[in-house]
């Protein structure tokens, strides 16, 4: 089944080629294989990882050795399906979970897959993007949007995902008090998806006094500017905000001042959750989380996630719109890029169609 005219359609592509080269070209249009759907984009995000493949070449282990479309936060409308395909249809809307088991493994058959260790990752070398007019993907990991959830919003899915993991993963639950490092897009979604799940209080903190107003816009009870305290400094100002040491911290910086200051913050007993990527090595207080039984827990992306995500938007219990700052046209993709470089406003977003 196809759309009408497709083939005088192109495909234009955001491409990463190498540490610093971007650039707009225009591809073949896929076709969809067995159990595939072709998906003509609507909107996709910028993340930070897109950033630093374009920057660096790589991010952490993952090398980029040929060119590389980019972009693994879309949303998108089926034009073409694939053999097999039973569930979708053209002209249905979609949301995309970009990273999907390849084998059904034993992490697949516990309910982990995120965990396994064999990955198809949009985004992700060697597999391109989806910062493209026309992109194919396996069918069972695209998710149809409801009349009320926008193709913005449907975008939004793939980083609202971490969040509601990054929740689960921290044990966040009714009357909690959270502490979040990090005011950025997956911070601030933290903030939307603990209160949704039932936390009483939350306190944020961050470099950027933006960020922080733009935090208490979006629901933050508490915010603090970090200057140039120690983390223990820091740990007494939550305290203070809060009343009380917070049961949970999710860390979404990386940063070790702020990995050490989500320590000594938490209360005895309770879980640090370490979202941010930073250092392979950093220096943490392990004895006095090991002495007052702090959890300290990691999580990898998200699994099982994409239809309480959707049932979250379709209800308004979590509104992401505020967090679209910038929105560009897919033919200014290299300038929506440096605006995301700069860490102008929170969320870019790219329309393809």
């Amino acid at each position: 089944i196809e759309r009408a005219a497709m083939s005088e359609q192109s495909n234009l592509s955001v491409v990463a080629h190498g540490p610093g080269d971007l650039r707009m070209e225009t591809l073949p249009i896929p076709e969809p294989g067995p159990n595939e759907v072709l998906l003509q984009m609507n909107s996709v995000g910028i993340c930070g990882s897109d950033v630093h493949y374009w920057q660096h070449g790589r991010l952490g282990s993952f090398l980029m050795k040929k060119p590389m479309v980019l972009g693994h936060e879309g949303s998108g409308t089926v034009t073409k399906v694939g053999l097999g395909v039973k569930h979708l249809q053209v002209g249905d809307r979609v949301a995309i979970e970009p990273a999907y088991p390849l084998n059904n493994d034993e992490f697949c058959k516990s309910g982990r897959y995120n965990l396994s260790p064999a990955m198809f990752c949009s985004a992700t070398p060697p597999n391109h993007g989806q910062l493209s007019q026309f992109y194919v993907h396996s069918a069972s990991y695209c998710f149809k949007l409801p009349d009320c959830v926008s193709s913005e919003e449907g975008a939004f899915i793939e980083p609202l995902s971490v969040a509601i993991h990054a929740c689960r993963r921290a044990r966040v639950k009714l009357g909690s008090k959270i502490l979040i490092c990090g005011a950025g897009p997956i911070g601030l979604l933290n903030l939307l998806v603990a209160k949704a799940m039932g936390a009483a209080q939350v306190v944020i903190c961050d470099l950027s006094s933006a960020r922080l107003a733009k935090a208490k816009e979006v629901g933050a009870d508490f915010t603090i500017k970090v200057e140039k305290e120690t983390p223990q400094d820091l740990a007494q100002k939550v305290q203070a905000a809060l009343g009380s040491k917070p049961f949970t911290t999710i860390e979404c910086t990386g940063a070790e001042f702020c990995v050490q200051a989500a320590v000594y913050s938490t209360q005895s007993g309770g879980t640090v959750l370490l979202v941010g990527h930073g250092p392979d090595l950093v220096s943490v207080p392990l004895l006095n989380a090991a002495i007052r039984e702090v959890d300290i827990r990691g999580m990898f992306r998200y699994c099982n996630t994409y239809p309480m995500a959707i049932a979250m938007l379709a209800s308004k219990k979590v509104d992401v719109k505020p967090l679209i700052t910038h929105r560009f046209p897919l033919s200014q993709a290299i300038e929506a890029f440096e605006t995301t470089k700069k860490q102008l406003g929170i969320k870019v977003m790219l329309k393809c169609d």
